[in-house]
């Protein structure tokens, strides 16, 4: 690095830009080089305006250079490097150590809020330079152990700074905060639906994916909101991971240490959900990275957004690639979808009829199709209430969310205990090396798991999601070992593998 220099972004990785400034005689013009977007060519107006707000005049022919020249540069993050820059070459500014500068600026000087400051100070402690950045990011930077930063509110407060007129303190670190995890409904406040609750805590404790099938007003949605409540607490590894995506995207950071919880609608873009465009953004499926996203009506996406979380939901990262260039992006997410068992909603309700036809019936069970169905953990029924329980109004739920959530961590400790010397957070993130070798079977679950593959006919990942939900199911009961008993839960998730062939639940 020269003594200034910005960054531009590529993915959640914040790349250095080197300026340079040139000037010399004849009439005034500004001109950016070095593959600036219309946001940097615009700086031009914003970086003058507000160094004549403080005193500086420019004036000559003057050439902005943005190396290295063949990266392209997108945003405001470079207009407060370009001013330091220009500011220099007037003889206005001068400073002995190289330092890190990004901020969009407004006409009087003042420095606003941009994205990619959890990248920008990743990219300074890495280098062991100093950063300085608009005061309105200095939240998320405090959260980046290890990094010297200056919060700066405008531009001429930074020129006093530097000229030692008045220095500023340095941004003091901060600990992600506690935060009581509230969500929609509490498992308690949810009647009836065992079934489903149970499937719930199994998912939260492994990070499994989960499909709720049922007639409309079954209580899915509601289901799918609790899981929120039951989620275990975020490691400062992982939320570090999810500060960079949503730093990237321009998100502010989550309010204490909590999962993200996403929700799409079914009419979202394939570009939406998986990211892209022409800035390379992260879609939803990174923006809910170890946390959930939830696709309710599941089938009325379009089939290009179905087919395009296979990839992802397989691996825990996405590659977006487009004409200027590709970027990866983390997506180890929880995928909740929820979906009815016909177009009418009443396939198989005790109580309404279904009107659709064998045609239409047909034609949305090939809206998902096996391999999507395959790489989801837990398929789970959503029958209607019972009068009875429709009605009830005194007496407990169930367990509470809390109650629940507190065996969620302990299964999840066990499962950081176990895995962590392999960089593994949850059980459904084993690889298959790891699993076949650490699943500490009992005697008897081989002949059990033989028979069962060759009934529900499992697919070799259908087996392993099968092998890899039973060890969360051991470690909810803190057993050491997985037992016959623990797969025979386990697989009465899979049961639509039995109808895979017909493509849906009868």
């Amino acid at each position: 690095m020269n003594g200034i220099c910005g960054i531009t972004l590529r993915g959640t990785q914040a790349l250095p830009v080197e300026v340079e400034v040139e000037i010399t005689g004849g009439l005034f013009s500004i001109t950016v080089v070095g593959l600036p977007d219309t946001a940097v060519k615009e700086a031009r107006e914003r970086v003058r305006a507000a160094l004549r707000g403080i005193g500086v005049s420019l004036r000559g022919r003057i050439a902005i250079n943005l190396a290295p020249a063949d990266l392209p540069k997108e945003g405001a993050l470079l207009d407060l490097p370009m001013a330091m820059g220009l500011a220099r070459a007037a003889g206005r500014a001068d400073w002995g150590e190289r330092a890190l500068f990004m901020g969009e600026l407004a006409l009087d000087g003042r420095l606003r809020w941009v994205r990619g400051a959890v990248p920008a100070a990743v990219l300074a402690r890495e280098t062991g330079v100093p950063l300085y950045f608009p005061k309105e990011n200095e939240r998320e930077v405090a959260l980046v152990s290890g990094v010297k930063a200056y919060a700066v509110e405008s531009l001429l407060d930074l020129l006093r700074h530097l000229s030692g007129d008045a220095p500023l303190s340095p941004v003091q670190g901060a600990r992600f905060e506690e935060a009581e995890v509230t969500a929609e409904a509490d498992l308690s406040d949810i009647k009836g639906q065992f079934a489903a609750k149970r499937a719930l805590e199994i998912a939260a404790a492994g990070h499994h994916n989960l499909l709720l099938t049922g007639s409309p007003g079954s209580g899915k949605t509601l289901l799918a909101r609790a899981l929120k409540g039951i989620m275990p607490p975020i490691s400062d590894e992982e939320m570090m991971e999810v500060l960079l995506v949503r730093s990237t995207a321009g998100l502010p950071p989550e309010a204490g240490r909590t999962r993200p919880f996403r929700t799409a609608h079914h009419t979202a873009s394939a570009v939406a959900i998986c990211g892209g465009g022409s800035a390379l953004r992260p879609g939803e499926i990174s923006l809910a990275s170890r946390g959930v996203l939830f696709l309710d009506e599941f089938p009325e996406f379009s089939r290009d957004v179905l087919e395009s979380l296979r990839q992802p939901l397989e691996d825990g990262t996405i590659t977006v690639s487009r004409a200027s260039g590709s970027v990866t992006y983390p997506a180890r997410v929880l995928l909740v979808t929820a979906c009815n068992p016909c177009p009418c909603g009443y396939a198989g309700d005790p109580v309404e009829k279904c009107a659709c036809s064998q045609h239409s019936l047909e034609r949305y069970r090939r809206k998902l199709s096996g391999p999507i169905l395959d790489r989801i953990d837990l398929h789970v029924a959503v029958p209607r209430l019972k009068p009875e329980e429709l009605v009830s109004l005194e007496g407990s739920c169930g367990e509470s969310s809390a109650e629940v959530r507190k065996r969620v961590c302990s299964a999840r400790e066990r499962q950081l205990a176990r895995w962590s010397g392999h960089g593994v957070h949850s059980n459904a993130e084993l690889p298959e090396r790891m699993l076949r070798k650490n699943l500490d079977m009992e005697p008897d679950v081989r002949a059990f798991l033989t028979e069962a593959v060759r009934a529900l006919r499992l697919s070799g990942r259908g087996f392993s999601r099968v092998l890899r939900v039973a060890r969360t199911i051991a470690d909810l009961e803190d057993s050491d070992s997985v037992a016959v008993h623990h797969l025979a839960e386990s697989l009465s998730y899979r049961e639509g593998e039995a109808f895979a062939a017909a493509g849906w639940r009868s």
